[in-house]
């Protein structure tokens, strides 16, 4: 059965006419009697009482409903992919990182609200691994997430790196370890840690280098949010390896203090200075389909644009500040 065999069948019952329905549907009244003589083929009955007039059958009646519900449905169906495709969608949501969303995405969405005020823009914080998760799920068109090549390598996805950053120490401003302006390794791996909970990316990452350095984390408490770190982070003696962006406003709180990690010792598995630099890679993430779709494909390129502009921006002040201090 296809599509036009039942439209042709509609067509002859609305009318009373193969002419006219060959009219109609912009055929020969010849293609129209071989769509309906398939269809009757494949019902195993007549459809039509052919005389002067093409009336149904009572197979034709049963028939004519769920016709009718199939057209309407198919109709429906191409309308809305392509209003979909014309940009008409009811909404867009974003999935990305706490840092991104706190730091930079601000005025991406203001600007994406401005050029699509009729969209709905749902944006959420998650940790990387559960936004990509939930990208591939088809829950979120877009990811904003520390780079995990596991999930990104994929051929569907489409993935842009933002910027990378290094990892830095959040500490209280009493901690043993401010002595430092650059804390060693050998002394970072003393102290007890703050760590993200399982799903996001960051706690993957000090896991991992921890295990190639042949060191054990002492993992003392788990956390989901910036503000959560900082308030524990303040009260004694654990410390949090945190991204950069994360800690841009921590800078203005005087009870608290941010160090660098010193460059770690090569080993077997840390084979390379490049490779014992603590950082990470933050990238935007859609589907080769989904960017096909006018306000996913503007908020693409907003991300690419206005983010990089924004760190670039916060570097600039932050050089400025620290000649002015050193001063």
């Amino acid at each position: 059965m296809r599509l036009e065999q039942l439209q042709a069948f509609l067509c002859v019952a609305e009318t009373g006419s193969f002419q006219q329905a060959g009219r109609i549907c912009n055929v020969t009244q010849s293609t129209v009697s071989r769509q309906v003589q398939a269809l009757e083929n494949e019902v195993g009955t007549p459809l039509f009482h052919r005389s002067t007039q093409a009336k149904l059958t009572l197979a034709g009646e049963c028939l004519w409903p769920y016709a009718k519900k199939i057209c309407q449905a198919w109709e429906s169906a191409t309308q809305e992919i392509a209003e979909m495709l014309a940009g008409k969608q009811p909404e867009l949501c974003v999935a990305a990182i706490h840092s991104v969303c706190a730091a930079y995405l601000p005025p991406v969405l203001q600007r994406f609200c401005r050029h699509y005020p009729e969209v709905k823009l749902r944006v959420t914080a998650l940790g990387s691994d559960r936004t990509l998760k939930v990208l591939k799920d088809g829950l979120v068109d877009i990811a904003i997430v520390m780079n995990n090549r596991l999930f990104t390598a994929s051929p569907e996805m489409l993935v842009d790196v933002l910027y990378t950053e290094p990892i830095e120490v959040l500490m209280a401003a009493n901690h043993p370890l401010t002595k430092y302006d650059q804390i060693p390794w050998s002394e970072l791996i003393r102290y007890p840690q703050v760590v993200f909970k399982d799903g996001y990316g960051m706690q993957r990452l000090v896991k991992e280098q921890f295990e190639r350095l042949g060191a054990k984390l002492n993992a003392a408490l788990e956390l989901n949010t910036l503000d959560a770190f900082r308030g524990v982070v303040r009260q004694g003696n654990l410390i949090a390896l945190l991204p950069h962006s994360a800690l841009i406003d921590v800078k203005l709180d005087p009870t608290l203090a941010i160090k660098t990690i010193g460059v770690t010792p090569t080993t077997s598995k840390v084979s390379s200075i490049k490779d014992s630099v603590w950082s990470r890679e933050v990238v935007v993430v859609t589907t080769s389909d989904r960017i096909q779709i006018p306000p996913i494909e503007y908020f693409w390129e907003l991300v690419k644009e206005l983010i990089p502009q924004q760190i670039n921006q916060t570097t600039t002040t932050l050089k400025k500040e620290s000649v002015v201090r050193s001063q």
